[in-house]
């Protein structure tokens, strides 16, 4: 199903919420200490590599009005539901173990308008959404529910 539909928000997979990349080239990074990109111009140059980044893949349940499947959010659609950039929410959860199954558990039942394209991947089994729009006024992205849960403040853990 591609297109633009209404949706409501069943689950989402809070086990693997984001990868590391390649700050420069934005290529996935093993998930290791000091990862190095192998195909960035710096890499055998005798400059130390960049820091890494993290990028947001969040795999959500959605139903619409006839079906229920898995979409996979990357960084930009990501950020809409979950409210900051990935490093944030990875820091943020470094103090709070439980905040990426309590931000599924906050998303749950919100109503989204997406726009799913197919992956670009032949590989990949899921759908993704290129945009989300919240339907609901008061709609907080989870970030922000989630610092009021913990009473955390912004730019703290």
């Amino acid at each position: 199903m591609e297109g633009t539909v209404m949706c409501t928000v069943i689950a989402m997979d809070h086990t693997n919420l984001s990868y590391r990349a390649c700050s420069v080239c934005e290529r996935t990074l093993p998930d290791v200490p000091n990862p190095v990109c192998k195909f960035c111009p710096n890499y055998n140059s005798g400059r130390p590599p960049p820091p890494p980044v993290r990028f947001f893949r969040l795999l959500v349940s959605i139903a619409t009005d006839t079906e229920v499947f898995n979409v996979m959010c990357f960084d930009r659609a990501a950020r809409v539901l979950i409210g900051c950039s990935a490093d944030e929410f990875f820091d943020f959860a470094k103090f709070h173990p439980f905040a990426a199954a309590n931000a599924g558990k906050i998303l749950e039942g919100e109503m989204m308008k997406m726009t799913l394209s197919k992956p670009k991947n032949g590989n990949a089994q899921h759908l993704r959404a290129a945009a989300v729009v919240p339907l609901r006024t008061g709609f907080q992205p989870a970030i922000k529910s989630l610092r009021e849960l913990y009473k955390a403040r912004p730019g703290l853990s």
